[in-house]
């Protein structure tokens, strides 16, 4: 169960990914590879009008969208604009083909790594948190964040490093930061987010939302 507090400018989507082994041992299909170029045919196209509804979100807490601290989807498109994005697992590089289409961020987090219980809320003015090996730190106050038992952990920025995916992962909690605005985009990314993993051996199933 994901607890969401109420917020006026969220539709979240959320699932859970059970793999048959572990990531390691998962190759990433090479139909999902080739998603990964910016110019690749996928279901989902990009817009300006869900850029900004996407920082818009951000900003509802206090949280300022811009530079190092923009949106993962952004950034997405800046890396694949530069040549086609690094393969890293099979969870991430589907997380990565969604995010780089349709322009919303997403998290994948690795949920054995997580501890209960998982609530989605805006994190407090003085959260921060490590965001990737070498132990640089993300600000995250007034950033909707997923929190576990140990505080923020993945928003639509940075994910945490201490709930990131690796080798031995074999059940994942996916999360799409949809836009209120952009609904129907959001479930249509949901749809082919799903698809993409269960095409290539994953169990997917809907995580049911308390408020």
């Amino acid at each position: 169960m994901l607890d969401v507090d109420p917020h006026p400018h969220l539709h979240l989507g959320a699932f859970v990914s059970r793999f048959p082994v572990s990531l390691e041992e998962c190759p990433t299909p090479e139909v999902l590879g080739e998603l990964l170029a910016i110019e690749a045919a996928a279901p989902l196209e990009r817009s300006e009008d869900c850029r900004k509804a996407v920082r818009d979100l951000l900003r509802f807490g206090g949280y300022k969208p811009t530079g190092r601290g923009k949106p993962a989807s952004e950034y997405l498109v800046r890396v694949a604009g530069e040549g086609v994005l690094s393969s890293i697992n099979l969870a991430v590089d589907a997380c990565n083909a969604v995010s780089l289409h349709s322009g919303l961020p997403i998290s994948v987090v690795d949920l054995d790594h997580a501890a209960p219980p998982l609530r989605v809320a805006i994190a407090e003015d003085d959260s921060a948190y490590v965001f990737n090996a070498s132990g640089q730190q993300i600000q995250v106050g007034g950033l909707l964040c997923l929190h576990d038992a140990n505080g923020p952990c993945a928003n639509a920025v940075k994910d945490s490093q201490r709930t990131k995916t690796g080798p031995t992962t074999t059940r994942t909690l996916n999360l799409v930061w949809g836009p209120a605005s952009e609904a129907e985009r959001t479930e249509r990314a949901l749809d082919w987010y799903q698809s993409l993993l269960t095409e290539a051996g994953a169990l997917c199933e809907t995580l049911p939302f308390r408020a």
